[in-house]
């Protein structure tokens, strides 16, 4: 019989509770035994209030109360991303652990702020790079890792969101296809060739599902080319309408072998019937990536609690390079060119 205590729960407060921040609230509350959801908070304190009840935690109309409450251990940022620069470094300076979903922010100087901030006051800063805790995805890091595919030649990674674009290009930040979609390839072909960096990018980008929306600068569909130091290409290319469902995959080829990762699928199971056969897909980042979600945050509660001696996670770093690739592939598009990664300015 052990006499060890369990280590109590780490304390969280969400703030944001739009559409992913209610996903994320629900995961921490319901499937994270080692975290507690203490808060959440919402401008909109009606839509904060109905998402803490359910989920018996209180509510906030502004963060200053939980950022100020020595019983919260960490805040989760699920804001718009113009707003994650001032929570992060607020919350840091608190002393308080930060998950930020991606990404990190949009601006290069303020990325950098973030980063520094955490820095100073020691504490964790994740990014919510949700594929690296996919099942496929880890392991295919695991088969670079262990030598299977030798060293790293050819890359690929896509994001397909469901369709019909259902959206208001009208009301869509400039460049989000590059800053909030593509931001997630970004990141997984940077860790599928570990111990390489990209060193310049060409994107090509159209509005090929809006084309209405064109003259606004309302971008929908995209490519982008990575070249990296280690002289492996990669590409990386989105869509905002798979009429078939939420589709992410990827794939890392190499001198040893190649490793795929990720589908549409919400299941291995096919069926056949008079019609034929057929699988079903998933319709939401939220039911294809539940999972990963809910392991991306346990990490983070590990990391809060044994630092260096927990599994590695994205880091605010990792944030950083991710958005200069992002913000490469938007000069590319802009100037009809490569650009080199030492171009990107603060």
């Amino acid at each position: 019989m052990s006499l060890v205590s369990p280590a109590p729960p780490v304390r969280i407060a969400l703030v944001g509770a739009g559409r992913i921040g209610t996903h994320h609230a629900a995961a921490i509350a319901r499937d994270v035994p080692t975290a507690a959801l203490a808060a959440v908070v919402d401008p909109r304190l009606d839509a904060a209030t109905a998402l803490a009840d359910r989920l018996d935690a209180r509510a906030e109309a502004d963060a200053s109360g939980i950022l100020a409450d020595s019983g919260i251990d960490a805040i989760v940022v699920t804001t718009p991303a113009a707003l994650h620069r001032d929570l992060i470094v607020e919350a840091a300076a608190a002393g308080k652990h930060v998950f930020t979903e991606k990404p990190i922010t949009t601006d290069l100087a303020e990325a950098d702020e973030c980063v520094a901030a955490a820095r100073r006051a020691g504490v964790v800063l994740q990014v919510g790079f949700n594929r690296r805790f996919a099942p496929g995805f880890a392991a295919a890091r695991t088969a670079v890792d262990d030598g299977r595919i030798g060293t790293p030649q050819l890359l690929r990674s896509l994001t397909r969101d469901p369709g019909p674009y259902g959206g208001d290009p009208a009301r869509t930040p400039q460049w989000t296809i590059f800053l909030e979609t593509l931001i997630h390839d970004f990141d997984t072909l940077r860790w599928l060739n570990p111990g390489s960096e990209v060193v310049s990018v060409t994107a090509h980008a159209d509005a090929l599902i809006r084309p209405d929306a064109r003259e606004a600068g309302f971008l929908d569909t995209a490519v982008v080319t990575l070249r990296f130091d280690n002289g492996a290409f990669a590409t990386a290319e989105a869509s905002f309408s798979a009429s078939y469902g939420y589709d992410v995959r990827g794939e890392v080829f190499g001198d040893g072998g190649m490793a795929t990762a990720g589908s549409a699928r919400t299941s291995d199971m096919d069926y056949y019937g008079p019609a034929g056969g057929s699988y079903d897909t998933a319709r939401a980042d939220t039911e294809l990536l539940h999972g990963a979600y809910v392991a991306e945050f346990a990490a983070f509660v590990d990391t809060i609690r044994n630092g260096a001696d927990a599994p590695a996670v994205p880091t605010g770093e990792d944030g950083v390079r991710a958005l200069e690739i992002a913000r490469a592939a938007i000069i590319s598009v802009s100037e009809s060119r490569a650009v080199a990664l030492e171009e990107v300015i603060r």
